[in-house]
């Protein structure tokens, strides 16, 4: 899908930098400084339009969320659900974020969450999907000890590649769903593509994983 370059967004995203953090890496270890207050770090990574950041952020406020969009074109959407949602424990990054290590000090996150991100289906890529061991060993450093991951997807292989890759690694899978909607969990804030593939009956695949 093509995206359209939208001209204001660079003035948009000044004019709310409190919210999207300009130089991300200068809070590298001090995460807590860029919210009100402290609390619980959680971190979503590829957080698209910002539904899922901004619904969060609205049902916990006891918790500060980060969502990481590399795309600006998509970020800037992310920002006006997260102002119409009018909470202050969400930040965004408009960021690629190939290694978290350099945004992230070790144990300073307590929950990441991987929502719909790409399958990445042909073996010769991967090494891109973000489940592939490269990418864990990124996860269980900036992650406290104990701390969780939760993975939603609408794709099949992915999912079962990711439960697959979760155990290799070691970590233990605390929850599988392979209808999420059929559990009907009424704490699960939707993305906008879970709700586009939902819609068309399509199944959504869960699980929640910690590392030991």
């Amino acid at each position: 899908m093509r995206l359209r370059n939208k001209p204001w967004a660079d003035e948009f995203m000044r004019e709310n930098n409190h919210i999207i953090i300009e130089e991300p890496a200068k809070y590298k270890g001090a995460w807590q400084s860029a919210f009100n207050k402290p609390q619980p770090l959680h971190l979503e990574i590829g957080s698209g339009k910002g539904q899922f950041a901004a619904g969060m952020g609205k049902q916990h406020p006891d918790i500060n969320f980060i969502g990481v969009e590399r795309v600006k074109s998509v970020i800037v959407g992310a920002l006006k659900k997260v102002l119409n949602a009018d909470t202050s424990n969400v930040r965004l990054l408009n960021e690629d974020a190939e290694d978290l290590r350099e945004l992230f000090q070790t144990s300073e996150v307590d929950h990441i969450y991987l929502n719909f991100s790409d399958p990445w289906p042909k073996s010769r890529h991967e090494k891109r999907r973000l489940t592939f061991p490269s990418f864990l060993d990124q996860y269980k450093d900036i992650l406290k000890e104990e701390g969780k991951i939760t993975l939603k997807t609408d794709n099949r292989g992915f999912f079962e590649y990711s439960v697959a890759s979760f155990s290799q690694y070691g970590m233990i899978v605390e929850e599988i769903s392979l209808d999420l909607h059929e559990v009907n969990d009424p704490l699960n804030v939707t993305t906008e593509y879970e709700e586009k593939f939902s819609e068309k009956g399509q199944p959504i695949y869960r699980c929640k994983a910690r590392f030991q």
